[in-house]
């Protein structure tokens, strides 16, 4: 298969667990375009720097190479307009753009403080060390410090949500009728979070939890089948 994703996975290479690499996912079923998965981890830089990043998700296509979800979303839609529209045209590409800098302020960096101390037990010792010292000194503290208000911290998060709860009470999907690349844009986080950590992020009665649920569900369970926690 010429077609191939580089994806970020810990000791276990059939649990992919970026949010970036999970958005690209959904947007290749989406697009219906089969691809090989090939397992990176936080120290192989080597395997991607030929791609010029120094992160992934990185998608192989034949001589192409695009690294960034978010460039790798407008190179599948540009390529392959055969194939069902991510955007649903050009202003659903442009509010797309903002929310995919809302998905990453937003949503990645409001649950990330809640399940960083998880991730480093899906690690080898050697990436788990390298995480950790980055993430710490990002946060400036220890991840164990990071995540010790968790409990209550979830709340501020769980209110962060609510543009999205309100546009849930009208409408199944952020895309309309059916999901389109605004609800992978979200949904990659969430699928994340699910896999690292058992930590509940919403709760069960939540138009987010619902929605979440659908898309755990969407292309014939291909999220709720990779292997994650039931949270």
């Amino acid at each position: 298969m010429s077609r191939k994703l580089f994806e970020l996975v810990g000791t276990d290479a059939t649990r992919p667990f970026s949010p970036f690499c999970w958005r690209t996912r959904m947007a290749l079923a989406h697009k219906e375009l089969d691809t090989a998965s090939i397992p990176w981890r936080f120290t192989e830089k080597g395997a991607i720097a030929p791609h010029n990043s120094e992160k992934v998700p990185v998608l192989i296509d034949g001589e192409t190479s695009v690294a960034d979800s978010w460039a790798i979303a407008n190179y599948l839609e540009d390529t392959y307009q055969d194939r069902p529209s991510l955007f649903g045209g050009e202003g659903g590409r442009a509010l797309g753009r903002m929310l995919n800098w809302w998905g990453d302020v937003v949503v990645i960096g409001g649950m990330f403080p809640l399940i960083v101390g998880d991730i480093p037990g899906h690690l080898a010792p050697e990436d788990a060390a390298y995480f950790r010292k980055t993430r710490e000194a990002r946060f400036g503290k220890s991840l164990e410090e990071v995540v010790a208000n968790r409990d209550k911290d979830v709340a501020g998060f769980r209110k962060s949500l609510d543009p999205m709860r309100l546009t849930l009470k009208t409408q199944a999907y952020l895309g309309g009728a059916a999901p389109n690349y605004a609800d992978y844009i979200v949904f990659g986080p969430f699928q994340w979070a699910r896999v690292v950590s058992e930590f509940k992020l919403l709760k069960e009665d939540d138009l987010v939890y619902a929605w979440r649920e659908r898309m755990l569900d969407a292309f014939g369970g291909m999220a709720r089948n990779s292997p994650g926690f039931a949270v």
